[in-house]
């Protein structure tokens, strides 16, 4: 199926890259071609059934659109296609696909609201999920869960936790709660104080805390003389 969408949408003007994304088959299209690869696979490949749209945030190399196309045929045989585009963080406009697709409208609406990408030439790009009254997008990794703070954590279950943990009982250190950044990082500044960066705290989460082994490399016994 992969190979079909390289070449047809190759045949079509439009560059593609097959790329492995966990086990699904995937192009990557260039932003401005979007639409049209989506006509293509629609209308040369046969893939007119559309699944989904989302999108991931990929912190500086800014935020990967993704849409889920399929073909039904042979019974209970499904073809599966990942298309999948990369726009800027600090523009991030695509182009509408409902007049391709009429079911991208919904998760169109979604991915608006919850990474702020815009749909160009979409009719109704208002709040579907949140209230009205809620700011910010809360899948942006920059997104800090400030309700995670108005919390113990990791709550009162844990041992010595509780305010009416019996006294002497064994209490575990306290962390900060997953989402929440460093105080200093983030919240109410001082006038005048320079404002930190928002994507400090998600790309320091991002990096691993120490070097991942290389493949096949496998950990050792210590010797002891």
């Amino acid at each position: 199926m992969t190979a079909d969408a390289v070449a047809a949408l190759e045949s079509a003007g439009i560059a593609a890259t097959s790329v492995d994304n966990f086990g699904l088959t995937a192009v990557d299209v260039a932003p401005e071609a979007w639409v049209a690869a989506h006509e293509v696979l629609r209308d040369a490949v046969g893939l007119t059934f559309f699944d989904f749209l989302s999108a991931s945030d990929e912190l500086t190399d800014g935020f990967r659109v993704v849409s889920h196309l399929a073909d039904f045929w042979g019974g209970a045989h499904v073809d599966h296609l990942l298309v999948r585009t990369l726009v800027p963080r600090d523009r991030p406009v695509l182009a509408t696909l409902i007049d391709v697709y009429a079911g991208a409208n919904w998760h169109e609406r979604e991915t608006h609201e919850m990474f702020g990408i815009g749909f160009d030439g979409h009719p109704n790009l208002i709040p579907l999920l949140l209230p009205d009254e809620f700011e910010g997008h809360p899948l942006r990794k920059e997104f800090v869960l400030a309700s995670r703070v108005a919390k113990p954590w990791p709550g009162a279950k844990e041992p010595g936790e509780s305010d009416h943990a019996p006294t002497g009982a064994p209490s575990r250190r306290r962390t900060l709660p997953p989402g929440v950044p460093d105080p200093e990082s983030w919240g109410p500044r001082p006038p005048g104080s320079p404002d930190p960066d928002p994507l400090a705290p998600a790309q320091a989460a991002a990096t691993p805390a120490r070097p991942r082994r290389a493949g096949g490399e496998r950990r050792t016994r210590r010797q002891t003389e």
